[in-house]
């Protein structure tokens, strides 16, 4: 469960700057590490203390929020997060952004996915844009030595 939550941290520091396939034998942590983006979604991972976890063998899928995602937040929501005080509340919301095994764009068809928090999550095709729940894909399979990142516009809460 914490090496899928240490992905999902990966990936939001990668989406900006990574095209499908560019990570090489990265893996999610060292991808997003690279992309030089993502801080608040790589505070998030820090302070829930999921890094080790994301470099773990996977495979994960990863849907990254960017920071204009978590930037869509009420005022004060990521602040609270991040107190050591609520940091179950912050590994329940990231560990819904996981899904166990590697699912490329590709792959995706109206189904659900469990999420490593254990809920579920609906994944969809609209109009060729691939929908998690209310979040948009931006950016599809930045593939990494230990799975996928999928970027996402919209911060998803348990």
């Amino acid at each position: 469960m914490k090496s899928l939550l240490f992905t999902f941290a990966a990936v939001v520091l990668l989406l900006p700057s990574l095209r499908a396939g560019d990570s090489g034998n990265k893996d999610i942590v060292d991808t997003a590490v690279s992309a030089g983006s993502f801080k608040t979604l790589v505070a998030a991972v820090q302070a829930a203390g999921l890094v080790d976890t994301l470099k773990g063998p996977g495979p994960f899928t990863v849907f990254a929020p960017t920071d204009a995602a978590f930037a869509k937040l009420p005022a004060g929501t990521v602040e609270d997060l991040l107190k050591p005080e609520n940091k179950e509340k912050l590994v329940a919301v990231l560990t819904c952004h996981v899904v166990p095994g590697k699912v490329m764009a590709a792959d995706v068809k109206p189904m659900k996915a469990k999420t490593v928090n254990g809920k579920e999550a609906v994944l969809s095709v609209d109009g060729g844009k691939v929908l998690i729940d209310k979040s948009t894909v931006t950016q599809t399979d930045i593939v990494a030595s230990n799975g996928v990142i999928h970027v996402i516009d919209t911060v998803m809460l348990p």
